[in-house]
Parts: structure tokens; sequence; C-alpha cells
């Protein structure tokens, strides 16, 4: 009895499946299986993006460069040379560009528009509308280059800096009439999806500028006017090469000729950019208005010399979270466009996973060279022990702008899809074809080359509630689907 009792506990103790040597077998190679598959999705998810954000990062990256190595070369003329330079391209220049860039962005919209509506000729017609509103603009900002020592007086900078950076200051005026006619080029080219242009201008100009600044500061001994006038040089040599491609043959379907048509409906034009040059003002002066408050501080010209090189350093390393900012919003775009909900979550993850893993390298590369990362700048030891005092706040600025782009970037499509627009009431339009059932409402379709920060407006010039807009190429092979009732379709743009 008590042997059967202790075989009884054995066999009560013994599980009641026995697995047997096939099946755990099979578990094995199950979740490789299921650890290949992932890595086959993440890999496949992630050249999608890359594709996207490869040329965003480079052309960014080379652009935002030419102003790097503009105030590397004037750190190493001296302190007060690079405070001033500092306030005069990126406190003075630095306002009007965000201005002028707000300006032009309206054209992402009316280009988005007439590249959707495939009314081509009339995108040549908003650029040159964009030109004459922008180069007026120009103008009438010109005063403040002449008179800057006056402004940065008034808000209280120190004498010799505000002297210095005023007779700097009025050798950015060919940079400042630069951006006049650079910026609706690339929105331009942009709109129909020519992004690879504005890619090799930027490349071909960050060679020309780094040739031409050691030309005319270290050769010439131009000093900070040669300085000035290697970045405006270098800016008007992105614009003309642009222009050339324009208007030889490279957009033989939206660039026709000049015409007088450009002066029409000017006055609608300069309140749509009027709108956008405050919108993005307010967020492009928030940086300018931290210079101008360290020009008050003890040790004017080491603090803004300080702050401006950790600036640059940022301003350096976000142009990688802004590209995945575009290249999220693309990729969720197209996947809740083929009505993939568990696609764009997909493609939501991996551009923040990798964004992230982005910043902690920049982390650990800020924190390593903590004391080293200002010498591209400057050889000044105060400077750089004031930079080295300010590296661990600017290497933990990088990893949560890294985080938190990415999800912005899909979030506003994700907000879209899910309350249908009703913020935007320009995007719901009717279905004409229900086929029996109750018309729903659905999201205005995305066109080739709707890109840009006005990407929520209306799209087509045509389109109203209750008109039924005609399907576009989605997808891979570029077949055409039908509008789902109730899904938010979104094509795929670049």
């Amino acid at each position: 009895m008590g042997h059967g009792t202790r075989g009884g506990g054995s066999d009560c103790a013994a599980p009641l499946l026995s697995v047997s040597g096939d099946d755990a077998g099979k578990q094995e190679p199950h979740r490789q299986e299921s650890c290949c598959d992932l890595w086959r999705r993440v890999s496949e998810e992630s050249w999608k993006l890359w594709v996207v954000v490869g040329p965003a990062i480079f052309t960014r990256t080379a652009t935002y460069s030419l102003n790097v190595i503009m105030q590397a070369f004037a750190g190493h003329l001296g302190d007060l040379e690079l405070a001033s330079v500092s306030f005069a391209c990126t406190v003075l220049a630095g306002f009007n560009y965000g201005l002028m860039l707000g300006m032009a962005s309206a054209l992402e919209t009316l280009c988005g528009q007439a590249y959707g509506a495939k009314k081509y000729h009339m995108m040549g017609v908003y650029m040159q509308r964009s030109w004459i509103v922008l180069f007026v603009c120009a103008v009438l900002l010109t005063p403040m280059y002449f008179f800057a020592e006056d402004v940065l007086l008034l808000t209280g900078q120190p004498p010799e800096l505000s002297a210095m950076a005023g007779k700097v200051s009025v050798w950015f005026i060919p940079l400042h009439f630069s951006l006049a006619f650079l910026f609706p080029l690339q929105r331009f080219l942009q709109c129909q999806m020519k992004n690879f242009v504005n890619t090799i201008a930027a490349a071909a100009a960050l060679c020309i500028h780094l040739f031409v600044s050691w030309l005319f500061v270290s050769k010439l001994r131009f000093g900070l006017v040669g300085v000035a006038l290697t970045l405006g040089f270098s800016w008007w040599a992105i614009t003309v090469m642009l222009f050339a491609y324009v208007t030889c043959g490279g957009c033989p379907e939206t660039w026709h000729a000049f015409t007088v048509e450009a002066f029409a409906g000017l006055g609608e034009f300069v309140g749509l950019s009027a709108a956008s040059g405050v919108m993005l003002c307010l967020e492009n002066w928030y940086y300018r208005i931290l210079i101008l408050l360290t020009g008050n501080l003890k040790n004017a010209a080491i603090a803004v010399g300080a702050l401006s090189i950790c600036m640059n350093i940022n301003g350096w390393e976000m142009m990688i979270p802004l590209a995945f900012f575009a290249g999220t919003g693309v990729r969720v775009a197209n996947e809740l466009g083929a009505a993939n909900g568990k696609g764009a979550k997909f493609a939501a993850i991996v551009p923040s996973t990798t964004s992230m893993v982005i910043g902690l390298f920049f982390w650990v590369l800020i924190m390593g060279l903590h004391d080293k990362i200002a010498l591209i700048f400057t050889t000044s030891a105060v400077v750089l022990d004031a930079v080295d005092k300010l590296s661990l706040l600017l290497a933990f600025t990088h990893t949560p702008q890294q985080h938190t782009t990415c999800p912005l970037g899909c979030g506003r499509w994700v907000r879209m899809a899910i309350h249908g627009g009703l913020r935007q009431h320009r995007l719901l339009l009717y279905h004409r074809r229900t086929h029996g059932r109750p018309p729903r409402m659905a999201l205005q379709p995305w066109r080739a080359g709707d890109l840009g920060r006005h990407d929520q407006r209306n799209r087509c010039p045509d389109a109203h509630p209750g008109r039924h807009n005609h399907p576009l190429p989605l997808g891979e092979g570029g077949h055409d689907r039908e509008h789902a009732h109730g899904q938010v379709v979104a094509g795929p743009v670049s």
C-alpha cells in the first residue's frame, strides 16, 4: 500500500500532458520563426522609412551646416567676433528668416492643391507670386540690417558687442534677399516630389561654402566681412542651381515662362502668406529670444558665444528628428491609406525606436567629448569651459527630442484618422457612391506632392462636400483603390 501511495504520488506529480521530443522540437523552430518574422518586418519597415528619411536628413544637415561652418570660422577669429556673428546671424537675420520661411510655406498649400488637381501650370504662377510677395517683404525688412546696432542697444546689449554686430549685419543683406527666391523654389520642387534636386544642390553648396570660407577668411583675411559674405554666397549658389533646374527644362509641366498672371490675386496670396508667417515665427523666434536675453548676462561675449555653440550643436543634431518627423508621417499615412491599422502602429514604433537609439548615441558622444565638442567653433579656453559646463544639459536635451518628435509626426495623422477631421471641416467629403448605404464622411484623399506644415488644409480647389474625388494610385504597384466607407485614405508621398 505504501509503495502504491508513493507510486500514486509520483503519478500525481507527473504532467497531465507529456511533451514528446517531437513536440518540444517543434516549439523552438516556431519561436525562431516568430523572431525571424519580426526581424524581417523591422528590416522592411526600416528600409521604407530610410528611403524617405535619408535624403531629408542629408539635405537638412547640409543646409544647416552652412551656418555652423560660418560660426566656426568666426569663433576662431575671437570671442567677441563669435558673439557678434551670433547676434547678427542668429538673432537679426534669424528673425527675418523665420518670417520669410513662414510666408513661403503658404506655397506648400497652393502648389499642393494645384498639383493634386492636375492644374500644373498654376504651380509656376503661384511660385512667381510668392517671389513677388517675399521680395517686397525682404525690401521692407532691409532697414533692420542698417539699424542693427540701435536695435541691439535698445534691447540692452553691451555697446561693444552691438557695434560689431551692427557692422557685420550689413553684409548679411545678400543672404537676406536670396531667401525670397530660394524658399519658393524649394517648396515648388518639394510639391512635385523632386527632393533629390534640393539634396544635390545642398551637397554642392556645402562644398562651395567650405572652399569659399577657407579662401575669404584664411587666405584673403577678410575677417568678419568675409565670414558674412561666404554665407550669402553659398545660399545664392543653391538659389541659382534650383532656378536653373526649374527654368531650363527640369519641370516642363509646371513651369512655362514668366507671366503677368502672377500679379493677379496678390491680395489673397499676401493674406495667406502673412498668416503662415506668423504661425512659424512663434516657433522660430523662441530660440532667437534666448540669444537676445543672454546678451544681458555678465561677460556677455562669452555667454553668447557658449550658448550659440550649444544651440548650433543642438540644431545640427535636431535635423535628424525633424527628418524622422516627416518620414514617420509619410509611413503612417501610407498604412492608413491602405486601411492597415496594425501596419500604421508598427510604422510609428519602428522610427520612434530608431530615433531613440540615435538620441542615445549622441548622448554618449556629447558626454564623452564634453570638454572637446566646442573645439570646432573656438579655441578660447574661457568659452570652452563655459560650453563644458553646459554639456550635461546639452546631452540630455537630445534624447527627449529624438523620442518625442516621431510620435508627433504620426500623431498628426492619427488624430486626423480618429476625429475624421471634425475640427477641419474642409477635409470632410461625402461619398457619392454609397451602394444603398447612408453616405459617410471620408477624409480628403492625399495627392502626390501634398507636403509641408499646411498639409491639413483643403487639398483640392474643386473639392466641396457632396462631390466625390476620383481615387488615386495607392499602395504598391500603383493600382487604383476605391475609398472604403468611413476609412482614412492617404496616398504615398515622399
